[in-house]
């Protein structure tokens, strides 16, 4: 098996995870997807093999004769793939020498054209690999997984020389609990780097501080003949609400460490109204009080 057919393999499981769940993980799909890498690389030739009762799967290379003192390197990957799209029934599409015009999905009406996503240009001639247009792909973060499985291999088959190298796969990162079950002390890694996206040769060495917010808003529905002074409409409570945070912190106003809310997914009637919201800066301070905000404008409107 080598890279692609690795990434085609995983891609073509369904690991979708579930914010509403309150298990870990949030989807049995993803612990079934854990015991297929456990098998997978323990093939492959890691040892201590391991799935934690949180679904996280880690294992461990060992050093190579004469360089057991060296640091202690991980590698980390998320099985899971975005609530926000149907990951059931991934059929991957391969371009193997992709021309530059417009990709058109055999399913779906959506077009990837170089109008919109210029990035594009700078794969030609390169092999793409695209969804039916029906789900996603997965790309996010199964070629992570695929990569790091395949790095251990070719490094086992070429007997590259090697400190102890551990490896992990976690479970519902999109819904922003990837760590929660997390055991870095006994993970053991004196460095580590997590393996998704970004393009080649690039590393990035910070991260944000994220969290979600869940705004819900129970009005008091009545027959609109008879309203006056008396119904409470939930939707225009919830509209009002994202109008008071500022418009300049959407992500399409935002750059760089700038912070932002997103507003992901909305909801609602006369009666019930919901908002999910994503609050990411680099900024500690200004992640906290982008929280704070939030709460004010729920206190004003009570």
């Amino acid at each position: 098996m080598n890279l692609l057919e690795r990434f085609i393999k995983y891609a073509k499981y369904e690991t979708t995870s579930d914010p509403l769940s309150e298990k870990s993980p949030s989807t049995e799909t993803q612990m079934a997807f854990a015991a297929v890498l456990a098998d997978d690389i323990e093939e492959a030739g890691l040892k201590n093999v391991k799935i934690s009762s949180g679904g996280i799967v880690t294992a461990e290379l060992p050093a190579t004769e004469g360089c057991e003192d060296l640091p202690v390197i991980g590698f980390i990957a998320h099985m899971d793939t975005s609530p926000d799209m149907s990951g059931r029934n991934v059929n991957p599409i391969i371009i193997e020498i992709y021309d530059g015009n417009d990709i058109v999905f055999p399913k779906g009406v959506d077009i990837l054209s170089p109008k919109d996503f210029p990035d594009l240009k700078n794969h030609l001639g390169k092999t793409l690999i695209t969804a039916d247009g029906s789900t996603l792909l997965g790309a996010d973060d199964k070629a992570g997984i695929a990569e790091i499985i395949e790095a251990i291999i070719k490094v086992l088959e070429n007997d590259i020389p090697h400190g102890k190298v551990m490896v992990a796969f976690t479970p519902d990162e999109e819904i922003g609990r990837g760590v929660e079950n997390f055991d870095i002390s006994s993970f053991g890694a004196d460095f580590a780097y997590t393996v998704d996206g970004g393009a080649v040769n690039l590393i990035q060495y910070e991260c944000f501080n994220a969290a979600s917010l869940k705004v819900s808003v129970s009005g008091f529905n009545i027959h609109p003949g008879t309203a006056k002074d008396k119904m409470v409409n939930a939707s225009l409570i919830a509209m009002e609400f994202d109008s008071m945070l500022p418009v300049q912190m959407r992500p399409q106003f935002t750059e760089g460490y700038e912070g932002f809310f997103h507003l992901s997914k909305m909801s609602g009637s006369e009666q019930q109204a919901s908002l999910f919201y994503i609050i990411r800066d680099h900024s500690k301070q200004l992640f906290e009080e982008k929280k704070s905000l939030a709460l004010k404008i729920c206190d004003f409107l009570n």
